[in-house]
């Protein structure tokens, strides 16, 4: 857990309850369990402390953040060679407790990081080489993490190769834009109903979530927190559809999730935390959306929103829940834990 250098701590959610009726959905899609097919060999990854990213450049080469670390490693095409090409440190050019991370279609990487417990967005060129940094604007202070949660904080990134998309619901929306040069340029999508309105701190954590770039144009927004669902929008940043995430693999988790909070004083700082139902998504080059749920199941949605699969990741005999998703050319699913290669078809 990482504590602000305020006042700020966890408030517990001990008294939260009361349940949820169970949301199985209408149909049953069957689970299609998925082999691997490869990855890194573990001369590497036996090397990695905590990997929470694995993608692959447009010339084959394979990078990895070890948020363990607090670096960023490249693998060359013919997997034979491991280099760190992004070291540890807080000043410019360097990692220190990286949350978030991100390559764009021209093989720039992003990182946001926190050296003075304030979210910093550094971006590289593929072989390390340092090309800028900011620190984020967040109006409510520094960054708590538990777990794979940013509390108040960046801990999902997207970048296009020109501008950044972040979650922010902390300021108000679920998503902003932010250039190069560290300014907003827009904030997109209204934070959804929560009913807990009067708490904005509890508002806010309901929102959390993920903001991706559909390659075939738009926005995805997947909700970690909270009853689990997606919005799509379309590239002026209008929402086009919503949708909930249901499926017999959720019905147990749906039904423990707390819908009442126990009231806070005036001034009171804390930060509330609850649990989240999803740890990681992406969209493939179709465009369809791969949601990796904190139980050991991937549900993945077509172009309109419809649950198509219900995927379990295999390898080595033993389920693996990923904690990230990158697809690379070939149709290969890259996934950390364990750097692992999958077939996305």
């Amino acid at each position: 857990m990482t504590r602000s250098k305020s006042r700020s701590w966890l408030w517990s959610l001990a008294l939260a309850t009361a349940a949820l009726p169970a949301a199985a959905s209408s149909w049953t899609v069957p689970v299609d369990v998925v082999d691997s097919t490869g990855g890194l060999a573990a001369r590497f990854t036996g090397t990695f402390k905590h990997e929470i990213a694995f993608v692959e450049t447009t010339a084959g080469e394979a990078l990895v953040l070890d948020a363990g670390a607090h670096a960023i490693y490249a693998i060359n095409s013919a997997r034979s060679q491991l280099k760190e090409i992004v070291h540890v440190g807080g000043e410019p050019g360097h990692l220190l407790k990286p949350t978030a991370f991100t390559l764009s279609p021209n093989d720039i990487v992003a990182v946001v990081d926190a050296p003075t417990g304030y979210d910093r967005l550094q971006y590289f060129g593929a072989d390390g080489t340092f090309l800028n940094g900011f620190y984020v604007p967040n109006r409510l202070g520094s960054r708590v993490t538990v777990g794979p949660i940013v509390l108040n904080g960046i801990g999902s990134l997207q970048f296009t190769g020109q501008t950044f998309f972040v979650s922010a619901p902390q300021n108000g929306s679920l998503m902003m834009e932010v250039g190069t040069d560290g300014r907003a340029i827009r904030s997109l999508g209204t934070l959804r109903p929560t009913g807990q309105e009067g708490d904005a701190g509890v508002h806010a954590l309901l929102n959390i979530g993920i903001p991706l770039i559909d390659p075939l144009g738009g926005f995805y927004f997947v909700f970690q927190t909270g009853p689990p669902m997606f919005r799509k929008y379309d590239a002026d940043g209008h929402l086009i559809f919503e949708r909930h995430i249901e499926g017999a693999e959720l019905d147990a988790s749906l039904s423990a999730l707390p819908t009442t909070w126990p009231p806070r004083p005036p001034g009171d700082d804390a930060i509330p935390y609850s649990s989240p139902l999803v740890r990681s998504a992406a969209v493939d080059q179709s465009g369809r959306l791969w949601i990796s749920l904190t139980v050991p199941y991937t549900y993945v949605y077509d172009g309109s929103g419809e649950k198509i699969r219900v995927v379990q990741f295999r390898a080595g005999g033993t389920i693996v829940s990923p904690s990230s998703l990158f697809f690379a050319r070939r149709d290969r699913l890259l996934v950390t834990p364990g750097c692992y290669v999958f077939s996305s078809r």
